[in-house]
C-alpha cells in the first residue's frame, strides 16, 4: 500500500525536529544540572545560618589557617601563619571521593621570611599568588596535579625589617583587577602616627611622615617579577591597616574594610570611657579609586552618631569633626574593634538571589574589647546594589567561637579568617586556631527565601555579646569578677601581700606595680596552681618565703582573684577568664 506523501512529509519533518531539539534539551540539561550537594554536619559544624543554609567542615586542624583559595577543580589552598615543622607554609587539600572532606592534604612552599602576617592566597590566571609578611610570591599552576609547578616566583619585596618608623600591620592582602594589575596592602608601622609609638597621652606628628610608604595602597604589574614598593603607584592613602581586601568586578573597583586604631580610653581617658573605647572607633568598609584618602591618623569614624571625627592626637576631644568632610566617608561600618580579615564579593548561583553581588566579611574578633566581651568571631553579609550597600548589614555566620561570652582571644575555639567561592558556588570559610575550614551551602528553595529566612541571624545581632553593642553597666564583664576576686584576695592573699599590695618589705613580694601579675597568663595563672618556693627578687629585694599551691580554688574563683588584682594595686593588665585557667590546669594535670 503506499504511504500518502502528506503522512511522510509529518513524519520526516517531526523526524527532523527531534533531531534538532534532543541535542539542545540534552545540553540545557547537563549545563544546569547542579552537582549533587554532600550532606552537612549535624548541627553544621556548629554554625548558625540562616534558614535553608547548611554546613560541614572540610578539614580540621591543618594548621593556623589565614587566606585561602578554591580553584576550579574544587581543589583548596590555604595560607598558614606558622610553617610546619619543616617549613611549609601552604596547604593544597583535595576531596577525592566527592562526600565533601578533604582525603588528600599536601603541605609545600618552603621560601624565606615566612612571618606571622603573611595572608594572602589567591588565584589568579593560572597563578597561586600568596604572600609573607614581606613578599608576595606565585607559583604556577598545574591542571593536571594537585600540586603547583616548580618553584615560586618573586613577585614583590617589602624591606619592611628596615622600616624607619618600625612596622606593626604588615599583612600582605592582595587584590586583582581585570587588566593585569596586582594591589597591595602596605599597613600603618604603628596606631596612630607618634613619634613614640604608642605612648598615652601623646600627640600626632603633623604632617604624618609615615604615608609616604605606609598605610595605604600601591598597585603593581601581576606578571612582573623582583619588584620593590617603589617601583610600585601608590593607588590610596590613609588607610591605616588593611587585611580584608577584593576586587569587584561587577563594579570593576577595589574595595576593602579597615581596621581602625587602638586604645581610646587607655590613651585619651579624659574624652573616652571604657565603653566608648570599647566599640569605637569603627572599622570602615571603603570602595577605593585611585587617589582615595580614608584619613588616617587625622580622623575616625564613629558609626553610633555616624560622623567622621577628628582623632585626640591631633586636637579632637570625641566631639569635633575638623575637615572630617574632606575626606572619604565609608560606605558602610560596623563596631570597632571586629578585625574584619577578609571580604568577597559572591558571584555564584548556588545561593538565594539577595546575595549576588553582595560582599561577605569575615570577622576575626578583638583582642582590646575588656572590660566588656570581645567582639566580632562571626561572617557578616553586606547587600549591595549599584556599587553601594542597599542595607544594614546582617549576621551570615555564627558559632566559630563555641562560648557565649568571650572574655579573652583565647578562650574563642575558633576566629574565622579567610572566604572564598567554590566553583560550585559554596562558600568556604577558614578559621586560625587550629585551621579549620567550613563549607557553607544552601539546599532550600531560592524562591522561599526571604526577610523570614533571616529572623534567628537578626536576633543573634541584637542579643549575641560578641555581635550587639554592649549595655555599658549590664555586660562589664569585670564587675562581677572583681568584686568576687577582691573578697578571696582578702580571704587568701591579704595576709602576706597586704591589703595594699605592698608586700611586708621582708618574707612576702609586693604585688603592686608588679612584672608578674602584669605579664603572661599563663605563667601566672601557673603560680597560684603550683605556688613558689625559693629565693626570688623582686624590684631589686630579695625574698626567700613559701607560697602555698592555691589548686583547691576552682577556675572561675582563680579568674576573679587574677582580674582583681590586675585591675587593681597600680597594675593594668586584661583579665584572665576561667576557661584560660581552666585550660592550663588541664596541661599541668597531663605534664
Amino acid at each position: 500500500m503506499p504511504l500518502d506523501l502528506k503522512v511522510l512529509k509529518r513524519l520526516l519533518e517531526n523526524y527532523f525536529t527531534l533531531i534538532l531539539i534532543v541535542p539542545i534539551l540534552f545540553i540545557f540539561f547537563s549545563c544546569n544540572q547542579q552537582k549533587k550537594l554532600p550532606p552537612a554536619d549535624e548541627g553544621n559544624g556548629g554554625l548558625f545560618l540562616p534558614d535553608g543554609f547548611e554546613a560541614l567542615v572540610v578539614v580540621d586542624s591543618i594548621g593556623r589557617a589565614r587566606h585561602m583559595a578554591v580553584c576550579e577543580t574544587g581543589d583548596i589552598y590555604v595560607k598558614l601563619r606558622v610553617p610546619d615543622q619543616e617549613g611549609r607554609g601552604l596547604v593544597a587539600l583535595r576531596d577525592s571521593d566527592n562526600d565533601g572532606k578533604a582525603d588528600v592534604k599536601e603541605y609545600f612552599g618552603g621560601y624565606p621570611d615566612t612571618g606571622n602576617y603573611g595572608t594572602a592566597m589567591r588565584i589568579y590566571n593560572g597563578y597561586l599568588y600568596f604572600s609573607t609578611a614581606g613578599e608576595v610570591y606565585r607559583y604556577k599552576m598545574d591542571p593536571k596535579n594537585l600540586l603547583p609547578i616548580g618553584e615560586p616566583e618573586l613577585i614583590v619585596v617589602d624591606d619592611y625589617k628596615n622600616a624607619k618608623y618600625g612596622y606593626e600591620h604588615i599583612a600582605k592582602p592582595i587584590a586583582f583587577d581585570q587588566n593585569g594589575n596586582m594591589y597591595v596592602s602596605f599597613g600603618s608601622p604603628g596606631d596612630i602616627c607618634q613619634e613614640f609609638n604608642r605612648r598615652p597621652g601623646t600627640p600626632g606628628m603633623e604632617p604624618c611622615p609615615q604615608l609616604e610608604w605606609h598605610a595605604g595602597i600601591w598597585k603593581f604589574d601581576a606578571n612582573k617579577l623582583n619588584q620593590t614598593q617603589e617601583m610600585g603607584q601608590r593607588y590610596a592613602t590613609g588607610i591605616r591597616s588593611v587585611v580584608a581586601m577584593d576586587w569587584n568586578k561587577e563594579e570593576n573597583e577595589l574595595y576593602v574594610v579597615q581596621h581602625g586604631r587602638d586604645d581610646l580610653n587607655k590613651s585619651w581617658p579624659q574624652y573616652f570611657s571604657p565603653w566608648q573605647s570599647a566599640i569605637l572607633p569603627s572599622e570602615e568598609f571603603f570602595m577605593v579609586k585611585e587617589g582615595t584618602d580614608g584619613g588616617w591618623p587625622y580622623y575616625y569614624y564613629d558609626h553610633i552618631e555616624g560622623k567622621k571625627k577628628l582623632n585626640p592626637e591631633y586636637g579632637g576631644d570625641g566631639k569635633i569633626q575638623g575637615d572630617a568632610h574632606l575626606v572619604e566617608q565609608p560606605l558602610i561600618a560596623f563596631p570597632g574593634h571586629f578585625a574584619p580579615n577578609d571580604l568577597h564579593f559572591y558571584r555564584g548561583d548556588q545561593f538565594p538571589e539577595r546575595y549576588k553581588n553582595g560582599a561577605f566579611v569575615a570577622f576575626h574578633g578583638s583582642t582590646i574589647r575588656g572590660p566588656y566581651p570581645q567582639g566580632g568571631y562571626f561572617v557578616a553579609f553586606v547587600p549591595f546594589d549599584n556599587g553601594k550597600p542597599s542595607g544594614p548589614w546582617e549576621v551570615f555566620a555564627d558559632g566559630f567561637a563555641g562560648l557565649d561570652t568571650i572574655v579573652n582571644t583565647g578562650d574563642a575555639l575558633a576566629r574565622p579568617m579567610g572566604i572564598a567561592m567554590g566553583p560550585d558556588g559554596s562558600l568556604y570559610v577558614s578559621e586560625s586556631v587550629k585551621g579549620k575550614i567550613w563549607r557553607i551551602m544552601y539546599k532550600g528553595k531560592k524562591s522561599d527565601f526571604g526577610d523570614a529566612s533571616l529572623l534567628k541571624l537578626e536576633e543573634r545581632k541584637k542579643t549575641r555579646t560578641n555581635i550587639k553593642d554592649p549595655d555599658e553597666i549590664l555586660d562589664n564583664v569585670e564587675i562581677e569578677m572583681v568584686e568576687t576576686g577582691e573578697k578571696i584576695y582578702n580571704l587568701y592573699c591579704s595576709t602576706c601581700h597586704q591589703r595594699d599590695g605592698k608586700g611586708d618589705g621582708n618574707r612576702f613580694p609586693p604585688i603592686a606595680e608588679s612584672k608578674t601579675v602584669n605579664g603572661r597568663n599563663k605563667a601566672l595563672i601557673e603560680l597560684i596552681l603550683k605556688g613558689m618556693e625559693g629565693p626570688v627578687t623582686i624590684q631589686g629585694l630579695d625574698y626567700n618565703g613559701v607560697m602555698p599551691a592555691h589548686d583547691f580554688l576552682s577556675n572561675a574563683e582563680i579568674s576573679s582573684l587574677l582580674t582583681y588584682i590586675r585591675k587593681n594595686f597600680g597594675n593594668d593588665a586584661q583579665s584572665i577568664s576561667a576557661l584560660e585557667v581552666g585550660k592550663v590546669r588541664e596541661e599541668l594535670v597531663t605534664k
